[in-house]
């Protein structure tokens, strides 16, 4: 699980790349779950929880000002 420093201190670019990995992960348990060969069904809760997580601080960098300029 993703811990709220790790998510913090990610750039916007990581944060869409771990976001697009961990959709690719619970696609693949969706399709585990579906022929019943799941393993770890306490992942897939995970998974949504970290996601929304990145995609949550990746809105809030998004609209975020930018830093003010030192004349």
């Amino acid at each position: 699980m993703a811990k709220k420093i790790q998510i913090k201190d990610l750039t916007p670019v990581e944060l869409v790349a771990r976001s697009r990995e961990m959709r690719h992960e619970l696609f693949n348990l969706r399709l585990q779950q579906a022929s019943a060969r799941m393993e770890k069904p306490h992942r897939m809760r995970q998974l949504r929880r970290d996601i929304a997580r990145c995609e949550t601080r990746l809105s809030s960098v998004r609209k975020s000002p930018p830093p003010a300029k030192k004349p």
